[in-house]
């Protein structure tokens, strides 16, 4: 670069040049107009030679530049003052590279300007359109959510409402089958004033002759001694299980333990008290058939004599199997220093109330249960600490009444969201806990049905 500099600053072709432009000017006006052409060509040949000179100088400074500040500099000061004749007036093929690589950075940069210029055609723009259009749906569904749930926290105090209602109503019918059971038993009182039949006040000795009754009176009355045991049944469900309740959780802090004590203990009076009154009703039958003769039949006779004589019934004696089977059930406990014995009361009263509902025509007993059983609500009441969307029963609190195969009180159940494998484990411990109790139960085989041959035998 610099030898090329000293051969122009030696020839003084610059210097020429400004004396050839100075004559020129001075013999302008002398010349002729083809004197003037021939002396401005002279000049443009001068002048082709020395650019010719510098750009040799400017192809050789920019390959020895590294940074492309060069290019920058050309692109931004020789760039645009030179024309389509640019090609032509410079010399060398290095140039010309560095020319098209210039022009090439131009290109680049008046496309991105263009691009600036014109949003609509910028994927960049159409990106942000659609976040934007995205987030306002976001925000939409947001809200349709929030609505949702409104609505579904609405929806739920209104069943809880409706569950007080029900519950409501369910208090105002056994209030009123009280007052039936009352208005019944004081017409049977009056009635029995009125009888010539009537006992008198003195206890007859206890023998299995019959007490003054009448021919087939236990199903005359059947109506009334229902509407009483009816109403006996809601009575303890609403008083002395509460009682039991606040007794054993004075021992236990399991809410759940302590009511499915007491569920267990209900159904578990219900079935000792029918073993022994159908061991109660096989004895009487076979005592009463040796000597019966009358115009009613015997099962009539049978029936009216436990009627009468339902003090013999040994309620002890069941007090004593429904402790020892719930000792040996699986799905309770109870702390190792107390004992069962602390529900005698109502294991009692349950007994006594079982055994008299067996002397009905159809007799009343308790419904089925099991755990994980599809809520029913022509059965079952929900507990106010059930989930009211469940569908399945967690545990039973109280069992339901049933008459012939139809509830006629209900009863009360917990209700949880539970999966089928627990449903299931549930229905396999239930199973297990049977035969476990079969098997330690070895004087005694605990089944549903009872057969007379098997209780002569014992």
């Amino acid at each position: 670069m610099a030898e090329g500099l000293r051969n122009l600053v030696g020839t003084g072709s610059a210097r020429a040049l400004q004396e050839k432009l100075e004559s020129w000017q001075q013999d302008f006006e002398i010349n002729s107009s083809g004197e003037n052409l021939n002396r401005c060509c002279e000049m443009l040949e001068l002048n082709t030679a020395i650019q010719k000179q510098l750009f040799t100088i400017l192809n050789e400074t920019s390959r020895e530049d590294g940074n492309n500040e060069g290019a920058e500099t050309i692109k931004k000061r020789l760039l645009p003052q030179l024309g389509t004749c640019l090609n032509c007036a410079t010399s060398g093929k290095s140039f010309e590279n560095n020319f098209s690589i210039t022009q090439d950075s131009v290109g680049s940069e008046m496309q991105l300007r263009e691009l600036d210029t014109t949003p609509e055609t910028c994927p960049l723009q159409d990106l942000e359109e659609k976040l934007t259009s995205t987030r306002l749906q976001i925000n939409q569904m947001e809200q349709d959510l929030n609505t949702s749930r409104t609505e579904e926290e609405d929806a739920l105090k209104k069943l809880e409402r409706l569950n007080d209602y029900e519950q409501q109503i369910q208090t105002l019918r056994d209030e009123i089958t009280i007052l039936d059971a009352q208005k019944s038993v004081l017409q049977s009182r009056l009635a029995r004033s009125r009888s010539p039949y009537r006992r008198s006040g003195a206890k007859s000795q206890r023998s299995l002759r019959p007490k003054s009754w009448s021919p087939g009176r236990a199903r005359h009355i059947n109506a009334s001694r229902r509407a009483c045991l009816v109403a006996r049944f809601g009575f303890i469900y609403a008083q002395e299980r509460f009682d039991a309740e606040t007794l054993l959780r004075t021992y236990i802090s399991d809410v759940e333990m302590v009511q499915r004590i007491i569920y267990t203990a209900a159904v578990e009076s219900f079935y000792a008290a029918k073993m022994a009154y159908w061991k109660f009703k096989i004895h009487v039958k076979e005592a009463l058939s040796l000597s019966h003769s009358g115009p009613e039949s015997l099962e009539d006779t049978v029936l009216d004599y436990i009627v009468c004589h339902k003090d013999e019934y040994d309620v002890h004696a069941s007090v004593k199997e429904v402790i020892r089977s719930m000792n040996i059930n699986p799905k309770i406990s109870f702390p190792p220093e107390i004992d069962f014995i602390v529900l005698s009361t109502l294991i009692q009263e349950l007994c006594c109330l079982a055994f008299s509902m067996q002397t009905l025509i159809p007799p009343l007993d308790v419904a089925f249960g099991i755990d994980g059983e599809l809520f029913n609500e022509t059965k079952y009441y929900r507990s106010p600490d059930s989930d009211f969307t469940a569908a399945f029963v967690a545990y039973h609190v109280w069992p339901a009444l049933v008459e012939d195969g139809v509830v006629i009180v209900k009863g009360e159940v917990v209700t949880k969201r539970v999966s089928l494998c627990f449903r299931r484990s549930k229905i396999r411990s239930r199973s297990c806990s049977c035969s476990t109790r079969r098997l330690l139960s070895s004087h005694s085989f605990r089944s549903r049905s009872f057969s007379p041959l098997r209780s002569r035998r014992c």
